[in-house]
């Protein structure tokens, strides 16, 4: 027994028609619905879309950072470099000095021990020893 058979056997006309115009209208609702174009797959694309534009932020990141990173890693190598360098440099000037110092005989220093020595004052003193020299000078002659 169909649907329309049920109706039939019905004594009100008036409730019939309104079954049959409800069952039209949901035949309707869902043709429409059926037919209507689907937005579940444009969802997915749109997600898909921001993944990858997501993932290509990510990596462009990466790349700046490591790049920035080497440039850091490069200038440290060079100041390490520089610094060994002049270490260096003066490591060889205070092995010429020695050698230049062991180069002079004991006579040598002993002459340089004897005119420090002999100096009635250092020699940072000389310029006022001078400057004493003169007033005592002055003060005898016109006396």
């Amino acid at each position: 027994m169909s649907w329309n058979d049920k109706l039939a056997g019905e004594d009100d006309p008036e409730v019939v028609q309104a079954l049959r115009n409800f069952k039209a209208c949901i035949d309707a609702w869902s043709d429409a619905a059926m037919s209507r174009p689907r937005t579940g797959k444009a969802g997915g694309r749109s997600w898909r879309l921001s993944a990858a534009w997501a993932l290509g932020c990510a990596i462009a990141l990466g790349a700046l950072t490591g790049t920035v990173y080497e440039r850091q890693h490069q200038q440290e190598l060079t100041r390490v470099a520089a610094a060994k360098a002049a270490a260096q440099k003066v490591s060889q000037e205070s092995v010429v000095l020695r050698q230049k110092l062991a180069s002079q005989t004991n006579e040598d220093l002993l002459a340089n021990v004897d005119v420090d020595i002999s100096r009635a004052v250092p020699a940072a003193m000389e310029p006022l020893a001078q400057l004493m020299d003169e007033k005592q000078g002055d003060e005898n002659g016109t006396e």
